[in-house]
C-alpha cells in the first residue's frame, strides 16, 4: 500500500476555549499504488489536517500513518512524495526557473538535471514563456500550474494535491486533469483533496467522504454512484398515461417540456415504454439510474450529522 492510516486522530484545544476539537477523529484508510484517490468533505471536516498528518507537518494525538510501508515521520517515507498545498506561498522575487531550481535542490535532484527538468515541466504545465518572469507577476491560475510543476520536479511516486484546480479556468482544469491522467498511467499514485466534486468525479476511481473528522463513506466511485432502477424521459405525455404510470414509478417530474420517470426495475421500465408508445408519447431517453457524486456527497454529509 502507498498510504495506510490506522485510527489516525488529531485533537487540540482552541486558544480562547477549553473545548476539545477533534479535527481528525480516528481515520483509517488505505490507498493502493497507481490509483487516483479523492478525499472529500465540507469545510472544517479535517481534510487538510489529515494531509498534514500524512506529511508529518503536525503530530497525531492517536493512531499512525505509513507511506510506502514506513512510518510517515521517517524522512525516507516522504522522499518519494510530491506535494502541492492549498495555500502555497512562493518567493515573489524569484522567477519560475529559480523557484523550480530551488525546490528541486531541496528534493535532492542533481544540479545537471534540475534545469532540464524545469524546462520540461514549465512546458508541460503551459508556462514555457513565463520561466524568466518573476512570480509576483503570475496570476492565481499560473501559480497553481507552477506549484504542480514544483511537486513533480523529483519524479514522485505519490502526488498529494490539496485543491490543485483552485483558481484555474476550465481549460486549465482540463489540461491539469489530462496531465494527472498521464502521470497515473505511468504508475504515479494521485491523492486528491478537493471540493470541486465535478473534477473528482471525472478523474478519481476511489473516494472517501469525511465529515466531522471521520470517514462517513469510502469506496470505488462507480459503486458509490451506482443507482437502482431506470430513468425514462418522454415528451407529449398525456395526463391519462401519467396517471397509469403513477403507481409503477417511484418518481415523476416535469422538466422543460419533458416528463421524467424513475422506475425500480427493468420490467417496470419496459411496461412503461409500452404505455407511453400506446398513448402517442415520444421517448426522449432511457438509461440505468445513477447518482451524481454531488448527490452522494450531500446525502452522506447530511446523514453524518
Amino acid at each position: 500500500m502507498v498510504i495506510v492510516t490506522e485510527g489516525l486522530a488529531k485533537h487540540f484545544r482552541r486558544a480562547w476555549s477549553r473545548r476539545l476539537v477533534r479535527a481528525v477523529d480516528g481515520i483509517s484508510l488505505e490507498v493502493q499504488p497507481g490509483t487516483a484517490f479523492g478525499l472529500l468533505g465540507p469545510n472544517g471536516s479535517g481534510k487538510t489536517t489529515f494531509v498534514k498528518l500524512l506529511l508529518s507537518v503536525v503530530a497525531p494525538t492517536e493512531g499512525q500513518a505509513r507511506l510506502f510501508g514506513r512510518d510517515c515521520r521517517d524522512p525516507q517515507a516522504r522522499a518519494p512524495v510530491g506535494y502541492l498545498p492549498e495555500n502555497h506561498r512562493f518567493p515573489t522575487y524569484q522567477t519560475g526557473w529559480q523557484m523550480l531550481d530551488f525546490y528541486a535542490a531541496l528534493s535532492g535532484v542533481p544540479e545537471p538535471e534540475r534545469r532540464r527538468r524545469a524546462g520540461e515541466l514549465l512546458e508541460l504545465v503551459g508556462l514555457s514563456d513565463w520561466g524568466d518572469v518573476r512570480i509576483g507577476k503570475y496570476s492565481k491560475g499560473m501559480l497553481q500550474r507552477l506549484g504542480l510543476a514544483q511537486a513533480l520536479m523529483h519524479r514522485p511516486q505519490l502526488l498529494i494535491l490539496d485543491e490543485p484546480s483552485d483558481g484555474v479556468d476550465p481549460l486549465g482544469r482540463r489540461q491539469i486533469r489530462d496531465l494527472l491522467g498521464s502521470l497515473r498511467r505511468d504508475g504515479t499514485t494521485i491523492f486528491l483533496n478537493s471540493h470541486l466534486l465535478g473534477e473528482v468525479e471525472l478523474f478519481c476511481d476511489r473516494v472517501a467522504i469525511v465529515s466531522r473528522g471521520r470517514v462517513a463513506l469510502e469506496g470505488p466511485l462507480a459503486e458509490l454512484t451506482a443507482g437502482s432502477g431506470y430513468r425514462l424521459s418522454a415528451a407529449r405525455v398525456t395526463e391519462q398515461a401519467r396517471e397509469r404510470l403513477r403507481q409503477a414509478a417511484t418518481h415523476i417530474a416535469a422538466n422543460n417540456g419533458l416528463v421524467d420517470f424513475l422506475f425500480p426495475d427493468r420490467a417496470a421500465a419496459n411496461s412503461a415504454l409500452d404505455v407511453l408508445r400506446e398513448s402517442g408519447a415520444e421517448i426522449e431517453s432511457i438509461a440505468a439510474a445513477r447518482s451524481t457524486l454531488e448527490e452522494v456527497f450531500l446525502r452522506t454529509v447530511e446523514e453524518a450529522k
